[in-house]
């Protein structure tokens, strides 16, 4: 390809204004930005970051981006990218749909030239900070751009020495990033800038390249590594399990500890270093630049060619656990858990059931893959139960209702939500139908309606969407140590809403998927008395103002709308609800409350008055 050299200015302008106007033919731009005019173009968008992480990016940069590239995803011939990932990403932020984006990896074959003989700065650099030039290191690449996540290593760097590692980062900054205070401890050593040559050797020394991204279009350090032989940790979010595969050790990218825990093991384990050096060298194959060149040949004569040149391995989606909490309706429980395992497209990797009395469980403990939990009554104890019996290496943890009926795709939609959308960490479904609001739906009816319902294509996401207990699912390194609180008795969807605004305090996205679809069956059998349930509506709402996880105005639209409710119909109520039972619920939760006395567990102890 002959090297033409034209016109005036540069960087973004020269972009602009010279090259559309010296090149009049189909134009390859592999590096995000391209001239806003030009039609007949191929353009290479590598992530979304820039939308996903704003904070890690100048805001001329920000600026710019956010400007340009919608105008490029209306008008080129096609766009294209370097994961499933950031393909879906780049859609979600861009006026273009995934399927329409050309997805061709990076490659690994330029890592294989590097000679790590040629090494002067590691070398040196490595001799001057450690008392002996063979104490092992763990290694870290990149910018200080905060998407990039440094901080979780430098705030583990202090576990690290006590395994006698130091921690190298290697890399120098860039403009276009916002800069972040990193402060490291004695064990770390920032060589910025390095070449390829004392990358290789670093690489090849190290006991392993740990990678903690929040977000990437594709993370090519990774592949890097594989490439010299590195075994590899990497960040379990966005494109990394897509490039990854089983040939790292995976962890949250907010759970420290899971990092120290994989540093640790393979400190200790040269077996398992050698494996992972192994597997990752046999992984480096599926990516190949000679590959993606052909690909991008191919577009350059026809634009428009659908063929995607690598797909998301949906055998990489997280592990997902179900937990069903039940009381009561061992008939029903049995009926929804026994379709479920027997319907879901992906298998959960633990299915448990929690309970008082065994018998409530019905046939369950029976069912494949089930695990009976008993413990204290009421729905959040029941949960919380559950929780501290979940198995390590669970990622997702999803709650069902005894009477919830599931679409088949609804593990499925939750499991790829958590693995594309690295900053979700609560997701609601969809409820076709809720037998709540009425008498009530039977499993039958239930079934007939998810089996009827049209699934749309992609996912549609609302949001912020406060989750609805019936159907919702966790990241679990969010979760972390929180729990439900048991002070809120009695009532369900406000326990699901204290622990969702909880979450949200943490950080993350809370969204309602719009094809993980099922419906609430509302049984009946089971269901707390009027006068308790009654009491809850008032006292819950006002307890939960105080510790900040609902707002004055919700409290106020909650309070007015259940009283009105209860008082307008006691007269003649619904023959499936104690309206009556519940206004005096709601009159003694008054009294409580004007009398300072804010204990929603009090509930329990309420007798209800049977005939009235």
């Amino acid at each position: 390809m002959p090297l033409v050299k034209a016109g005036p200015f540069s960087g973004h302008v020269w972009e602009q204004i010279v090259l559309p106007a010296q090149w009049n033919r189909r134009l390859l731009n592999l590096c995000n930005t391209a001239p806003a005019l030009k039609t007949d173009q191929i353009v290479c968008i590598h992530d979304a970051n820039v939308f996903i992480a704003p904070d890690s990016y100048g805001p001329a940069f920000r600026t710019s981006y956010s400007s340009l590239q919608p105008l490029l995803a209306r008008r080129a011939a096609r766009i294209t990218t370097v994961s499933v990932a950031s393909a879906q990403q780049i859609a979600k932020h861009l006026p273009v749909r995934a399927a329409d984006i050309a997805v061709l990896p990076n490659g690994h074959e330029h890592a294989l030239a590097w000679d790590p003989a040629l090494a002067r700065i590691a070398r040196s650099v490595l001799n001057s900070a450690c008392d002996r030039s063979d104490r092992g290191f763990v290694l870290a690449l990149g910018s200080r751009a905060r998407h990039k996540n440094l901080r979780l290593i430098l705030d583990a760097a202090p576990e690290f020495a006590t395994l006698g590692l130091d921690v190298v980062i290697a890399g120098g900054g860039a403009d276009i990033f916002a800069p972040e205070a990193l402060q490291s401890a004695p064990n770390v050593k920032m060589m910025g800038y390095v070449t390829d040559h004392d990358l290789a050797f670093l690489l090849e020394r190290a006991i392993c390249l740990v990678f903690p991204s929040w977000t990437e279009g594709f993370g090519l350090p990774i592949l890097e590594a594989m490439a010299r032989g590195c075994p590899v940790v990497s960040s379990d979010r966005a494109s990394m399990p897509e490039v990854c595969g089983d040939a790292a050790l995976m962890a949250p990218p907010d759970d420290p500890a899971a990092w120290i825990r994989h540093v640790r093991r393979l400190a200790e384990s040269p077996t398992l270093r050698q494996d992972l050096a192994g597997r990752g060298k046999e992984r480096v194959r599926l990516f190949s630049w000679t590959a993606t060149a052909a690909g991008y040949i191919e577009l350059m004569h026809k634009p428009l060619s659908r063929s995607n040149h690598c797909r998301a391995d949906d055998s990489l989606l997280p592990k997902v656990a179900v937990i069903v909490a039940t009381r009561g309706r061992p008939e029903i429980v049995t009926a929804t858990v026994r379709r479920l395992i027997e319907t879901q497209t992906l298998t959960p990797a633990t299915l448990i059931v929690s309970c008082v009395d065994p018998e409530d469980t019905g046939d369950c403990a029976l069912l494949p893959g089930v695990t009976v939990v008993t413990g204290r009554a009421g729905l959040a104890a029941q949960r919380n139960a559950a929780l501290a019996a979940l198995p390590d290496g669970i990622d997702v943890v999803a709650f069902f209702d005894d009477d919830f009926v599931a679409d088949a795709g609804w593990l499925a939609a939750a499991a790829q939500t958590f693995r594309d959308e690295p900053d979700v960490v609560g997701f609601t479904g969809h409820v076709l139908a809720d037998g709540i609001k009425g008498p009530g739906l039977t499993f039958t009816e239930a079934v007939h309606i998810v089996e009827s319902a049209n699934v749309e294509d992609g996912r549609l996401y609302v949001e912020p969407f406060s989750p609805y207990g019936c159907n919702m699912a966790f990241r679990l390194s969010a979760v972390g140590e929180l729990r439900f609180d048991e002070r809120l008795v009695l009532y369900g969807w406000l326990e699901d809403r204290d622990f969702g605004a909880a979450l949200a305090k943490r950080g993350g996205r809370l969204v309602k998927c719009a094809t993980a679809l099922g419906v609430h069956m509302g049984a009946k059998s089971g269901r707390v008395a009027g006068d308790r349930l009654g009491y809850s509506q008032i006292v819950n709402p006002i307890y939960m103002l105080r510790k900040g996880t609902i707002t004055l105005g919700q409290v106020a639209d909650h309070l007015f709308r259940n009283i009105s409710s209860n008082l307008a119909r006691a007269v003649r109520p619904e023959p499936f609800i104690d309206r009556r039972g519940r206004l005096r619920g709601n009159l003694r939760g008054i009294a409580d409350v004007l009398r300072g006395r804010l204990e929603p567990e009090r509930a329990e102890a309420i007798r209800p008055t049977a005939g009235k």
